[in-house]
């Protein structure tokens, strides 16, 4: 077993089966900025292994906005949060299908379906099932991702069977540390919707949130844990300190750099799952954003729930510039494939 000191040989054995232990993911954190750039290449070699040079974009569709009693300290639509952010009811089946239009617009193979609360209530499962069968009707390659927090007996059953691909639901941090984050649902609740939805035969997709006080080693803990309960897809957010929130004034500063290590060690930790760059990748990783598709095959494009984004141009100009391919819609017309790649061309000054 070689040392941490010889990263292209860890991420051989990382592609043998090796399960780094957390002192070996506590020393790959703590690594000098000045061993980045060897870090971003061995954890390279494991991305490119999987999901060669493609990258998947996905799209939020904000379908219920705040209005939430959950206490979530992180959150802008949380109970107690005094966010100056638009609050909205449930969207209509018509105009979730229409934002998911957007969605394939900006050249998005994912879209996700999102809605504020505890967990969903029957119409709001049943409206979310009826604006899914219709965009598979008009997209059937199109990925959907629902998001509508902690599921009851039967719900994802219910999405299953109305074409919902993929289930999010995110521990957010450490069990040890999700009192301090939250009070009004616990972690345990968390694992259990995530299991409920792979029991459906829905993809599970769980992530967690950088710079909410958490220690290293609590943070070493939720990617061992997202590990463990098997997570296909692992978004990872790094906290927008929103005025307003319970967070606002307590954030962990981080760096550009950290937030790369924090990528290179859930891609050597989770080796075969997608790695979504998530929310606060504008904010924090600012002009090394590119550097984050060596490590994450998936970005988020436009806007977030209730904070912006970049222009999905930029996007697509970041993503071609470093010579990685965006994921298309199987099934769709050639017209279609090559709109949201010839905004991304123009702005590239026809070079992408």
């Amino acid at each position: 077993m070689v040392s941490i000191e010889n990263l292209p040989e860890l991420a051989n054995e990382v592609l043998g089966g090796r399960r780094l232990d957390l002192a070996e993911a506590l020393e790959i954190l703590a690594l000098s900025d000045d061993r980045l750039l060897e870090l971003l290449s061995a954890a390279f070699v494991i991305r490119r292994h999987f999901y060669g040079k493609q990258v998947k974009l996905n799209y939020l569709v904000n379908a219920k906005s705040g209005l939430c009693p959950e206490d979530c300290k992180y959150c802008s639509q949380a109970k107690g949060a005094t966010s100056e952010i638009e609050k909205y009811s449930l969207l209509s089946a018509n105009e979730m299908v229409a934002r998911a239009e957007q969605a394939v617009k900006n050249g998005a193979s994912t879209c996700c379906l999102v809605i504020s609360g505890r967990g969903p209530s029957k119409r709001e499962v049943q409206t979310v099932a009826d604006a899914t069968r219709e965009i598979k009707q008009r997209w059937p390659g199109l990925k959907i991702c629902a998001c509508l927090g902690i599921l009851q007996t039967g719900q994802a059953e219910q999405l299953r069977s109305a074409g919902v691909d993929r289930y999010n639901h995110n521990l957010n941090t450490a069990e040890e540390h999700y009192q301090e984050i939250c009070s009004t649902h616990t972690y345990q609740q968390r694992v259990e919707t995530v299991q409920a939805a792979k029991s459906a035969g829905i993809s599970p997709c769980s992530g967690l949130i950088v710079g909410m006080q958490e220690s290293a080693t609590q943070l070493i803990q939720a990617l061992f844990a997202l590990r463990d309960i098997q997570a296909d897809s692992i978004p990872i957010n790094f906290l927008v300190p929103i005025p307003g929130t319970g967070l606002a004034a307590n954030a962990l500063p981080l760096t550009p750099q950290y937030c790369l290590k924090v990528l290179c060690v859930a891609r050597l930790i989770c080796p075969t799952v997608e790695i979504r760059c998530s929310a606060g990748r504008e904010k924090h990783l600012r002009t090394l954003q590119p550097l984050s598709l060596y490590v994450a095959n998936s970005w988020f494009v436009s806007d977030y729930l209730t904070t912006p984004g970049q222009a999905e141009e930029l996007d697509h100009q970041m993503i071609r510039d470093a010579g990685f391919e965006i994921e298309t819609i199987p099934g769709l017309s050639e017209a279609e494939v090559e709109a949201p790649c010839a905004a991304a061309t123009a702005c590239c000054g026809g070079s992408a």
